[in-house]
């Protein structure tokens, strides 16, 4: 069992979107779940092994993981969603976002999760550091800053980081429409629209193939180009 303070792990509750993660799901929420919090795993559709070694993890940690899932595969902001439902159905204080391929360090996890705690924001995000990154990935994520900021007004260092931190109102009050990889730059909006508090602290980034295949890149950049230009003719 973890040494981390568990009056600071039992509010915490940690979603984690799977779509097609059976090498890395098991390892991720049972190491999250070593450590004290609860997870949320949300299987969105996945053909592979994920909901089976999902399920087997839950029967390891009966009492921390929670399994939901989608019959078909929705897309990432429609999992984060099920996944906020669920932890505020949970009655979570804090809630976070955890990506399921392995990119993210569970020790971080503290990290974003005490300017909350501390009462100094409502929302954190957890920042990579670009000049860590491929080159492919690093100039991407700066255009989708860039974006974020001209189109939401709202400048941040990584607006496309998977790992998140909320307090349960601003979960509450955030309205997530995006299905897809979207949803990250659409909670830039809806934190600047709903006036939360943000802060953003700086976590470290395991690259792997797998991880460097997922994420944003040219064309996922351009769908979300293409719904923000959409989201401004709509206003």
């Amino acid at each position: 069992m973890s040494n981390v303070n568990s009056e600071l792990t039992q509010d915490v509750y940690l979603i984690v979107p799977a779509f097609n993660e059976e090498k890395t799901v098991s390892q991720i929420i049972e190491g999250i779940a070593e450590k004290g919090y609860n997870v949320i795993l949300v299987n969105d559709g996945s053909k592979d092994k994920t909901l089976d070694l999902a399920i087997e993890s839950k029967r390891k940690y009966p009492d921390q993981i929670y399994v939901v899932s989608h019959v078909i595969n929705r897309g990432l902001g429609a999992a984060l969603k099920t996944g906020m439902v669920v932890a505020l159905n949970k009655n979570a204080k804090y809630i976070v976002t955890f990506d399921a391929d392995g990119q993210h360090e569970i020790g971080d996890i503290p990290k974003v999760c005490r300017p909350l705690q501390d009462g100094q924001a409502d929302v954190v995000i957890g920042a990579r550091p670009f000049e860590d990154m491929p080159i492919s990935k690093s100039f991407a994520n700066l255009i989708m800053n860039a974006l974020t900021f001209i189109f939401y007004g709202r400048k941040v260092k990584d607006s496309q980081s998977g790992l998140r931190a909320f307090t349960a109102h601003a979960a509450d009050v955030i309205n997530i429409v995006s299905r897809g990889y979207g949803v990250s730059s659409e909670f830039i909006k809806e934190i600047s629209d709903k006036n939360l508090r943000l802060s953003e602290v700086t976590i470290t980034t395991i690259y792997t193939p797998e991880t460097q295949n997922k994420g944003t890149d040219a064309i996922v950049g351009l769908r979300i180009l293409a719904k923000m230009v959409l989201d401004l003719f709509r206003i």
